[in-house]
C-alpha cells in the first residue's frame, strides 16, 4: 500500500473513531504542551486548509516563529467551531485539502495525523488501533528525513531502535531503545510521556534530547 493510500485510510479511521470521544474528553489537555485536545484537532484542519495570506500574518504576528503561529491558528479554530464540526472538516479536506494542505507530501501528513492521535489517545490514557503499516510508515519517515518542525530525525540519531509489536528496526550501532511501534512514534516526536514504556540503555539518552516543550506545530 502507498503512502497516500496508508494516509486516506488511516484518516478515515481516525475521524470513525474520534466521533465516540465525548464533550469532556475533546477539553481534556493533550500531549502537546499547553493544547487541548480540540485544539490539537484543529491543528490538523489548519494542517489540511490554511491559506497562505492567512499563515503569512500568523508567522507576522508570531515574529516568524511557525509553531507559534500554527497554534495561534489552532485555538482560534478550536475556540469558534465545535469538535463535531472539526471532525466533520477534517474528513471533507483528507479528500480534498485546500490552500497550503495541497502541497505537502503524503509522508509528512501522515507522521502529523498520526503523531496528533497519539497526543489525543495517549493523553485520555488509552491505547491506539492505528495500524502497524502506517505505524511503520511513519518511524520510516521519522528515521530518514529531517524535518524543521518534528526534531524526530535528531532525536533517533546513534541510537538502535527496535518494536516489540512488529519487525522495525533501525540504527547498527549505538545503544538500544525499544518499545511499541506507536510509543516510539510519540517519543520519538519529542513526547517524554511514553518515555517510562521504553526499554534499554539508550532511554536516558533519548530522554535528555526531550527538552523543549512540544506545540501543535510539531
Amino acid at each position: 500500500m502507498s503512502v497516500r493510500e496508508l494516509l486516506r485510510h488511516n484518516d478515515e479511521r481516525f475521524c470513525a473513531h474520534a466521533r465516540v470521544l465525548s464533550a469532556d474528553d475533546w477539553t481534556r489537555p493533550s500531549l502537546c504542551d499547553g493544547s487541548t485536545n480540540q485544539e490539537v484537532l484543529a491543528h490538523l484542519v489548519v494542517g489540511l486548509s490554511a491559506a497562505p495570506g492567512s499563515m503569512a500574518a500568523a508567522l507576522v504576528h508570531n515574529r516568524g516563529i511557525f509553531d507559534n503561529a500554527n497554534a495561534e491558528m489552532a485555538t482560534a479554530m478550536a475556540a469558534r467551531r465545535s469538535a463535531a464540526d472539526l471532525l466533520d472538516e477534517f474528513e471533507r479536506l483528507s479528500r480534498r485539502p485546500r490552500g497550503l494542505g495541497r502541497y505537502f507530501p503524503s509522508r509528512l501528513f501522515l507522521g502529523d495525523h498520526v503523531t496528533h492521535e497519539l497526543d489525543i489517545i495517549f493523553a485520555l490514557g488509552r491505547n491506539p488501533d492505528i495500524a502497524h503499516d502506517a505505524l511503520i510508515a511513519v518511524l520510516n519517515t521519522q528515521v530518514s528525513v529531517p524535518n524543521p518542525f518534528v526534531p524526530a530525525f535528531r532525536n533517533a540519531r546513534s541510537l538502535r531502535l527496535r518494536t516489540t509489536d512488529a519487525a522495525w528496526r533501525h540504527g547498527e550501532h549505538g545503544p538500544v531503545v525499544e518499545g511499541r511501534a506507536a510509543e516510539l512514534v510519540s517519543v520519538l516526536g519529542s513526547r517524554p510521556h511514553m518515555l517510562e514504556r521504553l526499554r534499554g540503555e539508550g532511554v536516558v539518552v533519548l530522554e535528555s534530547r526531550l527538552s523543549r516543550p512540544t506545540r501543535t506545530g510539531g
